[in-house]
C-alpha cells in the first residue's frame, strides 16, 4: 500500500471555485528540483518566500508565496513545497500542469494524508480526524474533530491498549514460568485489574459513541398512538409544515424524514404511523416500517396525550422498545390537560412503571401546538447529542471506531470468562491479545490495505 518512494505528488489543496488565494501543494523526492525550476531557488526551510512562479520555458504563472518543509519536518513526513498563489482556476491549472511537467503525478483523493498516517506521522484516527474537520457540519463537531485530530481519541485508545498490555504480560508470564508457582487465578488483584479494564472500555466506548452522533446526527424517531400529536410535534421541531395534521386517527400512512439542526447540532427526524392495531392493508405497512426505523434509531420519542397519560397501549409499545435504546416520553398537549411545561428524569424512581425500570426515561411535558416546552425538548436533544457548554470531553469517532471498541470489549468480557469461570488462563490471554487487536484497528496499528483504501479515498483532494 505504501507509495514508491520516488513517486511525487500534487494537487490543488483549496476548493474549486475563484478565490483570493489557491494552494497548490506538492509532497516527494522532486520537491528540491521541481522547486528550483518553478521558483528559481530553493526557499530556505518553513520561511513564507515571495516568487515568481515560471513554468519550463521561463514563461511566468503566477506571483505568489513558496513554503518549504523538508523531510521529515512536514505534515506527509516527505519534501513538501507549498505554491500560494490567486485562487482563480486557470492560474491553478497551469501552476498544476507545470509541476506535472517536472515529474510530478496528480494526487489522489486524501494522498497526503495516507503518505502522514505511512509516515507515523500521525495515527488512523487522527487522520480520518482531518476529514472529519473539514466536513464538519457544525462548531460542536468541528471542536471535537479538532481534539480528535490533536490526539484525545487515540490518546483514551492508547491508555486503554497500555492496560491491557499489562494484563496480558502478567498472566502470559504466569503461564510461560509455571516453576514459579504463581496462582494468578487466586490473585484478587487480577480480578479488579480486569474489571477496572471493562469499566475503562464502557467508558472510552460511551464516549466515541457520543462523538458519533455528533459526527453522523441523531436518529430519532417519533412514536405513539395516533392522534397522541407526533406530527404536531415533527412541524413544530421543524419550524414549519412538514406534515399533514388533521384530528382523524391514522393520517400518517408512511414515514416521513426531516433532517434539521439545533444549534448546529445534526438531527435526523422520523414521525412514523400510529402504533395501533389494525385492518387496514396500507396502515399496516406503514406500522411495520414504523417498527423498522426503531431498529435504526439512537433515540426514540414516545408521544402520549398527557390528559390520559401513559394507556395500555402505550405501555405495549414500551415494553417492546430495546432495553439500550435512549427513550423519551413526551406528554404532549398540555394546553388541554394543564400540567406545566416540565422535565423530569424517571431513573432509579419508586414511582417510575414496572415497564420503565432499568432504563434512564425523561419525561418531558409539553404543547406542540403552542409550543409551550419546546425549547426543554430542544435542550434534552441537545445533551442526547453530546452538547456540552463547559468545552471538552468530546472527541469525534466513526462508525468503525464503534464497532471495534465493541469487538475489543466483548473480547475482555469473554476473557473475564476465562479465568474466572473456565479457570482457563490460556484462553483468557488469547481473548486479551484479540481484544489488543480490534484496538488496534482504530490508530492503525493492525489495519488492512483495502480498509485503508476506503478511508483515504473518502478525503478531498489535496489532503
Amino acid at each position: 500500500m505504501s507509495p514508491a518512494p520516488s513517486e511525487t505528488i500534487v494537487a490543488v489543496a483549496t476548493a474549486n471555485g475563484r478565490g483570493g488565494i489557491g494552494v497548490v501543494r506538492v509532497s516527494g523526492g522532486l520537491v528540491p528540483t521541481l522547486a528550483k525550476s518553478l521558483l528559481g531557488a530553493l526557499p530556505r526551510p518553513r520561511l513564507a518566500t515571495h516568487r515568481i512562479f515560471r513554468d519550463a520555458t521561463g514563461e511566468a504563472l503566477d506571483d505568489g508565496i513558496a513554503l518549504y518543509f523538508p523531510a521529515p519536518h512536514s505534515f506527509t513526513g516527505e519534501d513538501v513545497l507549498e505554491l500560494q498563489g490567486h485562487g482563480g482556476a486557470v492560474v491553478l491549472d497551469r501552476v498544476l500542469r507545470a509541476c506535472l511537467a517536472q515529474g510530478a503525478r496528480l494526487a489522489r483523493p486524501g494522498e497526503f494524508s495516507e503518505r502522514a498516517f505511512l509516515n507515523d506521522k500521525l495515527d488512523l484516527a487522527q487522520a480520518e480526524a482531518i476529514a472529519d474537520l473539514i466536513e464538519a457540519g457544525s462548531e460542536a463537531a468541528a471542536k471535537a474533530a479538532l481534539a480528535s485530530l490533536q490526539g484525545a481519541f487515540s490518546h483514551e485508545v492508547h491508555g486503554l491498549t497500555e492496560r491491557l498490555i499489562a494484563l496480558r504480560i502478567y498472566i502470559e508470564a504466569a503461564l510461560d514460568f509455571p516453576e514459579e508457582e504463581i496462582d494468578f487465578l487466586a490473585d484478587t488483584r487480577l480480578l479488579t485489574q480486569i474489571d477496572e479494564l471493562l469499566a475503562q472500555a464502557a467508558e472510552v466506548r460511551r464516549a466515541a459513541h457520543q462523538g458519533a452522533l455528533l459526527r453522523e446526527g441523531l436518529h430519532v424517531v417519533i412514536l405513539g398512538r395516533p392522534n397522541a400529536g407526533k406530527s404536531s410535534l415533527l412541524n413544530a421541531l421543524c419550524g414549519f409544515e412538514a406534515a399533514i395534521v388533521t384530528d382523524i386517527p391514522g393520517t400518517t400512512r408512511d414515514i416521513l424524514r426531516q433532517h434539521l439542526s439545533i444549534d448546529g447540532l445534526p438531527i435526523h427526524l422520523v414521525d412514523t404511523a400510529g402504533l395501533r392495531e389494525s385492518t387496514d392493508i396500507v396502515e399496516q405497512e406503514g406500522i411495520r416500517r414504523a417498527w423498522l426505523e426503531v431498529e435504526r434509531a439512537d433515540r426514540i420519542l414516545l408521544v402520549v396525550d398527557d390528559r390520559y397519560g401513559i394507556a395500555p397501549e402505550d405501555a405495549a409499545i414500551l415494553a417492546r422498545l430495546p432495553a439500550k435504546l435512549g427513550l423519551t416520553v413526551v406528554r404532549n398537549k398540555i394546553d388541554l390537560s394543564g400540567t406545566p411545561a416540565g422535565e423530569r428524569v424517571l431513573e432509579h424512581l419508586a414511582e417510575a412503571p414496572e415497564y420503565m425500570r432499568g432504563r434512564a426515561v425523561t419525561e418531558i411535558a409539553l404543547s406542540a401546538k403552542q409550543h409551550d416546552g419546546l425549547e426543554r425538548l430542544r435542550e434534552h436533544l441537545k445533551r442526547c447529542l453530546g452538547y456540552q457548554p463547559a468545552e471538552g470531553g468530546i472527541f469525534l469517532a466513526r462508525r468503525r471506531h464503534l464497532d471495534a471498541l465493541e469487538k475489543a470489549e466483548a473480547h475482555m468480557q469473554r476473557a473475564h470468562e476465562c479465568l474466572f469461570s473456565s479457570k482457563a488462563g490460556e484462553l483468557a490471554a488469547e481473548e486479551l491479545r484479540y481484544a489488543q487487536r480490534a484496538l488496534g484497528e482504530i490508530t492503525g496499528q493492525f489495519t488492512a490495505d483495502d480498509l485503508l483504501g476506503r478511508i483515504f479515498s473518502s478525503f478531498c483532494i489535496g489532503k
